[in-house]
């Protein structure tokens, strides 16, 4: 009972304990174990440093760390009561904290970066960035580039809109293809390989084309041949004949087509470095399920190595606008250590409270609801306006036209709940002169991509669609939202508002509902703790409705 004790102590006051000291520790055990200690923090004591993750500013000069030098988190003299478990095989045992609450909150340098030279990004890539009018960074991608260099895996959390694409493909950028860092002799081993180093998996063939658009935005014409689309709906034998010929470094795509070539023995990945699951809680549902068991078999591991060896091999990176729990099982289960980095805010999961999506029909307890609107709240824009709008069923769609009108949309995504509603929705505008279009999941590739691109281009105003696009669709300009239908929960309500006010922009969201739906409107307000007013579109206005 007496080497518990004192092992807590070595643990906490290592510094003040040479193992000089102590005969019956060696100093093999303490250069070889992985000790990890995670303490339950007074906020008396101020937030942790930047050196706990290993992170070097850089305006500071410091010494490289000699290998068998232990690392260690600055933890408080006094610790709270904690678990204790033993691991090695030499009697070392760590002490555990349980329910963790303070997060690693750090001001310096550089979490607080003005430009994307202070994020230790290669030259040429942040030609290409300023090329391409990129010129300072957002809050979560001044957190997530320098903690994904520094071989972390990462769960990367932020509102809709806030720049999280760009958060994971700088960092590989920085060390995959033809940016990235050059060696200490001077010469670009680009050429020499030619395998896949980073896998990039997206849950809709919309989401997978636009990452590739944003990567070859930043190769540039002559390097596009890098990144290489594997999405569904597009033909198969041509995207193997394009992986054997360009050898590219960086694939994106679907689950289902990933999983099936690599099946086909056509994609090698055993090699790759990188593995981003965008929109992970998507890429959890049932439907993927299958696909995503052999990816994440096959990403990043050579035969007859050892898992939980071939998971610390490649840095998993998982990106999403919420953290529900099955996200937090799924990271600690499919990455190694992973780290929770948030805007101005890294933190290790441990710190999380669960959180899942509330559904705005069914009661839940007050504890319930707290903890489950937070994951909706963080994934909401903030420079949002929320109204809601009463009109009869037969009426929607011209309340819609009314309210495009009032507020002089140029750029508006409607959202209904089915299918086969879209359709008579675009007839109805289109009669009355709005240039409308829709988007669903039953529109072959070609006339998604035409629909998408006329959209964005701005010859189509209004683009009515269904949860399909509520995740990952990018437009910049779009400055109106509308429900014509009501999303299920509050998790579904943030992600459709994401679709406008996106980095930083003024954006306005406007459910239009029944009378017998009010009350879950309001349900919704509470629940998110943001005002939706009613209003009317009267004389080609938007006016608010003062309660009682």
């Amino acid at each position: 009972m007496l080497a518990l004790p004192s092992t807590r102590l070595l643990l906490l006051f290592g510094e003040s304990l040479p193992s000089s000291r102590l005969p019956n520790v060696s100093r093999k055990v303490w250069g070889q174990t992985s000790v990890r200690f995670v303490s339950q923090v007074n906020p008396d004591n101020g937030p942790l440093t930047l050196s706990s993750l290993g992170f070097k500013s850089d305006f500071e000069k410091t010494n490289k760390i000699k290998a068998d030098k232990i690392e260690r988190l600055d933890v408080p003299s006094e610790a709270p009561k904690s678990k204790v478990r033993g691991v090695g095989s030499n009697g070392v045992k760590t002490v555990k904290a349980v329910g963790v609450k303070k997060s690693l909150e750090i001001e310096s340098a550089p979490f607080s970066a003005k430009s994307f030279s202070e994020l230790g990004l290669p030259p040429l890539l942040l030609e290409r960035l300023d090329t391409a009018g990129f010129t300072v960074p957002t809050d979560v991608q001044s957190a997530a580039v320098p903690t994904i260099l520094k071989g972390h895996d990462v769960v990367i959390q932020s509102y809709t809109g806030s720049g999280k694409t760009l958060a994971y493909l700088l960092p590989i950028l920085s060390e995959v293809g033809p940016l990235k860092k050059k060696s200490a002799n001077g010469e670009s081993e680009f050429e020499k390989k030619k395998e896949i180093d980073a896998v990039i998996v997206a849950p809709s063939r919309e989401l997978g084309m636009q990452i590739v658009r944003e990567v070859e935005k930043l190769l540039g014409p002559t390097d596009k041949k890098v990144v290489q689309q594997l999405v569904g709906g597009a033909n198969r034998s041509r995207q193997e004949e394009a992986l054997r010929k360009n050898k590219p470094a960086i694939v994106v795509g679907t689950p289902g087509r990933i999983a099936e070539i690599s099946a086909a023995g056509k994609l090698h990945t055993h090699s790759c470095r990188f593995l981003v699951l965008d929109e992970v809680d998507e890429l959890l549902s049932f439907n993927f399920r299958e696909d995503m068991h052999r990816i994440l078999e096959h990403v990043g591991r050579r035969s007859g190595a050892d898992p939980r060896g071939s998971i610390a091999a490649r840095r998993t990176i998982m990106v999403s606008a919420t953290v529900p729990f099955s996200v937090i099982r799924a990271a600690r289960s499919w990455g190694s250590d992973p780290l929770l980095v948030q805007a101005k805010k890294v933190m290790p999961l441990e710190a999380v409270s669960p959180s899942g999506p509330v559904n705005i029909l069914k009661p839940t307890s007050g504890s319930d609801s707290s903890m489950r609107t937070q994951a909706a709240l963080q994934s909401l824009p903030p420079a949002l306006k929320h109204y809601h709008c009463v009109a009869k069923l037969q009426h929607k769609v011209d309340t819609l036209r009314r309210c495009v009108h009032a507020l002089d949309a140029k750029c508006v995504i409607a959202f209904m709940n089915h299918t086969k509603q879209l359709k008579d929705a675009v007839f109805k505008l289109e009669a009355r002169g709005m240039v409308a279009a829709e988007l669903h999941g039953d529109l072959g590739k070609l006339a998604r991509s035409t629909t998408l691109k006329k959209f964005k281009n701005g010859e189509v105003r209004v683009l009515v669609t269904n949860e399909l696009s509520a995740r990952g669709l990018d437009v910049a300009e779009c400055d109106l939202v509308v429900n014509l239908d009501l999303p299920t929960d509050s998790i579904h309500y943030a992600h459709r508002a994401g679709r406008t006010g996106r980095l930083g922009r003024k954006g306005t969201v406007v459910t239009i509902c029944e009378e017998p739906e009010v009350f879950v409107v309001k349900k919704l307000q509470k629940q998110l703790g943001i005002p939706i007013p009613a209003c009317e579109f009267t004389e080609g206005k938007l006016n608010v409705i003062e309660e009682d």
